[in-house]
């Protein structure tokens, strides 16, 4: 009868500093999980959790707009018992802030933001890491030295990424140019072919694209040119011209944050991996590219992954050709989080 006792109050004391915590996972997406792109790749992470013992329950809603939208449908699954909500877009944090300070006993994980409180911590991957190898590959396979790139939202990250994928291409062949073209949204079929289309028209013959669906792809297999696909291997959409794509592995955060969660040693931080921990990768390059190209790539792949290389090391001019970073020195993260310029090669106009 002690020792059934005993283990009563070690049970309790564990679980009073959250060892052996069940959870309750909710996921809010800002696209359908049929997009193969974005919230597609965040839905796997989820099935992903779903694999662990302790997880008892995962939840998503899909499509959901940025706004007061997002605010009732968050607050909807903290009401409903989820004790750990990963919010999967930038135009949430403000929503996520707003519910976790009703539900002090929710952890809240937003994606892409800076915002940060006691109970909610950001999430993101290096994603330039890998963007700058399939801009090696873009470079290496362009014939008419224009690459088009289809891009979201002028946001640090979008422009991040466009930047990354720019220092990789003139890496590689300095007489190329990146052309951009704006759509102003992250999921809209339509405008998204419409952007990539103008860019084969005006001589891209290889696309690459910050988006949320597969219409860039798409618009690039039916004129017969290469694509950089994203978010997720996206080879289905177009089978004769895909070269490969930044991905990303959510699932190496979902879980990391899952067991923090589960054993109680959760705390909020701002996680923000690379390649060196899985979250962000390289999909297979197709048997169009060169072997000693996808050689070279492989090189710069591992030298990223070891920390021997960085992206952002000088020397880098902006499109102006001035200096922005001197020979030697590197871009912080703070800089990089805030990156609002474009480099040496991108033609193209930031919206203010």
């Amino acid at each position: 009868m002690k020792k059934l006792f005993l283990s009563v109050l070690i049970f309790m004391f564990l679980l009073s500093l959250g060892w052996s915590k069940d959870l309750k996972v909710g996921f809010v997406y800002v696209g359908p999980v049929g997009d193969g792109g974005w919230t597609y790749a965040h839905d796997q992470g989820r099935k992903a959790l779903e694999e662990l013992p302790y997880v008892k329950k995962t939840t998503y809603v899909e499509s959901v707009p940025e706004g007061a939208d997002a605010l009732r449908v968050i607050m909807k699954l903290a009401r409903t018992g989820h004790n750990l909500i990963f919010t999967t877009s930038f135009g949430f944090m403000d929503p996520t802030l707003e519910v976790a300070k009703r539900f002090k006993n929710v952890v809240f994980m937003h994606c892409s933001g800076y915002k940060t409180a006691q109970n909610v911590g950001t999430y993101f991957g290096r994603m330039y890491q890998p963007r700058y190898l399939t801009g090696m590959i873009a470079g290496a396979m362009t014939k008419s030295n224009i690459i088009g790139y289809v891009a979201a939202h002028p946001i640090p990250e979008v422009i991040r990424g466009i930047n990354a994928f720019t220092l990789g291409v003139r890496k590689v062949n300095p007489k190329a140019i990146v052309k951009v073209v704006w759509t102003q949204t992250w999921f809209d079929p339509g405008t998204e072919r419409n952007a990539a289309e103008s860019l084969l028209d005006v001589g891209a013959d290889v696309l690459a694209m910050h988006q949320d669906t597969p219409a860039t792809l798409q618009a690039a297999e039916a004129r017969g040119k290469f694509v950089i696909g994203y978010n997720s291997d996206m080879r289905k959409y177009a089978p004769n011209g895909f070269l490969t794509a930044p991905v990303w592995n959510w699932a190496a955060i979902y879980k990391y944050v899952a067991n923090a969660v589960h054993t109680g040693t959760w705390k909020s931080e701002q996680i923000w991996w690379g390649m060196d921990k899985g979250a962000v990768k390289l999909a297979p390059i197709s048997d169009k590219v060169p072997a000693d190209v996808k050689k070279i790539v492989d090189k710069v792949k591992n030298d990223i992954i070891s920390g021997k290389f960085k992206v952002f090391e000088g020397e880098i001019k902006d499109q102006n050709g001035r200096v922005i970073l001197p020979k030697g020195k590197i871009f912080s993260d703070k800089e990089l989080l805030g990156m609002s310029f474009f480099v040496e090669g991108v033609q193209g106009v930031i919206p203010k």
